[in-house]
């Protein structure tokens, strides 16, 4: 990947790739952003899922990201703890607000 990509990386999630002190990531652009496509496709591909899990089974929404949280390692993608926790933070801004619903 060259460095003029057009992929905006969040810096939330840039911020999975410094370690606490720190200010540089510790992986190179290249790498982040393969991951951040990995997450960022994932969290798109799954908003459905939790959609209709949420309408069938008549659970709210943390219910559905907790029960998806509960599967993504099986997914077997190589996802540490600290993607995975994104992956469900970034559902739920996709999701959007549960408080009235």
């Amino acid at each position: 990947m060259s460095d003029d990509s057009q992929l905006l990386i969040p810096r939330s999630f840039i911020d999975l790739f410094i370690p606490p002190g720190k200010h540089k990531p510790t992986a190179t652009r290249e790498h982040i952003a393969q991951r951040y496509e990995l997450c960022e496709d994932l969290a798109q591909g799954l908003v459905d899922t939790a959609q209709t899990q949420r309408w069938s089974l008549g659970i709210t929404q943390a219910d559905v990201l907790q029960t998806i949280a509960r599967s993504l390692p099986a997914l077997d993608l190589g996802l540490d703890a600290a993607e995975c926790a994104w992956v469900l933070t970034r559902m739920a801004e996709l999701l959007g607000d549960d408080r009235d619903r």
